[in-house]
């Protein structure tokens, strides 16, 4: 593509009204606007949701920890120069903000004795983390310095290991699904010469001999130096508007926080035997994710997940008592949705093929006096008028089917539902 043919989150964040940058609050500090976080919060709660159902327990826990935490952690020690420096309360009790949520993801395990009943044990959160990064390299939400993470930590048996990181990538791959993400394949990330990585050979010979155990039968490329300094990990790739590879989410092993926090639980015969840590992320942070389905879908969301989903727009003042009773139907049916008065029924149908809202709602006198609407799609695809049931039946199955098509897949089956044409309206 073309420099000037790009798609720019950035400028499209800021024409959609999803997020803001001010100098007031600094620099990789981004402000989610109400468009952006309602899509944000629909993204969150599905995650969640799939996690759950998937047996993982969501934990809170604090963006910032003392000094002595990040000692035992091993991040002062091998991460400081991404750290933001401490803050310190008096002589003896410094804290600072963390780097990486896995510190407080132990304390969680360590908090009472554990059985190889309870394993593996998902931990998981979507939580608040910070790296000091350089001014230079900040933009948008691509990069940034305050980070809201999709994370967890499975503490298994070694035994448990493969299934386990094999169940994480397929829960990887139904999550890309869901949003619309391009998968470009795995990437092996192991240790390189003349870095800093804790642990022994051993460790790190055991660990990459699991992963690549996980990765039989996928096609997977190595990257040695790509590390984490506590481990090896699988890098799930992806590929932007722009054809570019990145990397999205990860899995990774850790022999050595466990070690570091004494974690342990009781064995079948009684003995206590130390769990693996195993570090993924399913959907990556929110601002990196965001960065990316910005540009790759263009600002137009998938149904499920678009700020607004359904925009109302009454011919003229005499139906704006209708439009504002669907617009209450549709809100106690579960969606987001908006009535617009302002300015002349073209120019309406126009701004909400700009903001990318996948329905527009069109309620004239006809449809007014018999409880029916004419929708609108965002692609300039119209449908004959039908009862507002139907309607809001016909956008709930999208939505709950988190389809990436406008119209379910039984649409034709629908006697009140007929296309009038086609054209892009983006």
């Amino acid at each position: 593509m073309k420099e000037s043919d790009m798609i720019d989150h950035r400028r499209l964040g800021r024409d959609l009204e999803l997020f803001a940058s001010d100098p007031l609050a600094g620099a990789g500090l981004p402000i989610w606007l109400p468009a952006g976080a309602a899509a944000r919060h629909a993204v969150e709660e599905y995650v969640r949701e799939l996690e759950r159902r998937n047996g993982y327990r969501h934990v809170y826990s604090p963006p910032l920890g003392r000094r002595e935490l990040f000692e035992r952690s091993g991040h002062l020690g091998y991460f400081a120069d991404d750290m933001f420096p401490p803050m310190r309360l008096s002589a003896d009790d410094e804290f600072l903000l963390r780097p990486a949520l896995c510190p407080h993801h132990a304390l969680v395990f360590a908090a009472r004795g554990r059985s190889y009943r309870e394993l593996p044990l998902r931990v998981a959160e979507l939580g608040g983390m910070y790296r000091a990064e350089r001014s230079g390299v900040l933009g948008g939400l691509s990069r940034v310095r305050a980070i809201s993470l999709n994370d967890a930590h499975n503490f298994c048996a070694l035994e448990q290991v493969g299934d386990e990181v094999r169940e994480i990538l397929r829960l990887i791959r139904e999550a890309h699904a869901a949003l619309g993400v391009r998968p470009a394949g795995f990437r092996l990330s192991l240790r390189g010469p003349g870095e800093k990585y804790v642990g022994d050979d051993a460790q790190w010979a055991r660990a990459e001999e699991l992963l690549r155990a996980a990765l039989d039968g996928m096609d997977y490329t190595e990257a040695p130096g790509e590390a984490a300094f506590y481990g090896p990990k699988i890098d799930v790739q992806i590929v932007d508007a722009a054809g570019r590879e990145s990397t999205l989410s990860t899995v990774q092993l850790d022999f050595d926080k466990p070690e570091r926090f004494d974690l342990s639980y009781t064995d079948p015969s009684g003995a206590r035997r130390r769990p693996v840590m195993v570090h993924r992320s399913l959907v990556g942070s929110m601002e990196r994710l965001f960065a990316y389905l910005i540009e790759v879908h263009a600002g137009a969301f998938p149904a499920w997940y678009a700020p607004v989903q359904l925009v109302l727009l009454p011919v003229d003042d005499g139906q704006a008592d209708a439009a504002y009773e669907l617009a209450r139907r549709a809100e106690a049916a579960g969606l987001r949705v908006e009535v617009d008065l302002a300015g002349s029924l073209g120019a309406r149908i126009r701004d909400a093929a700009r903001r990318r809202t996948p329905y527009a709602g069109v309620v004239g006198a006809r449809e007014a006096a018999d409880g029916s609407v004419s929708l609108r799609l965002r692609d300039g695809r119209g449908l004959d008028p039908m009862p507002v049931a139907a309607a809001l039946g016909l956008i709930g199955a999208v939505v709950a089917a988190r389809s990436p098509d406008l119209l379910p897949t039984d649409h034709a089956q629908l006697p009140t539902v007929v296309c009038r044409g086609s054209g892009s309206a983006v």
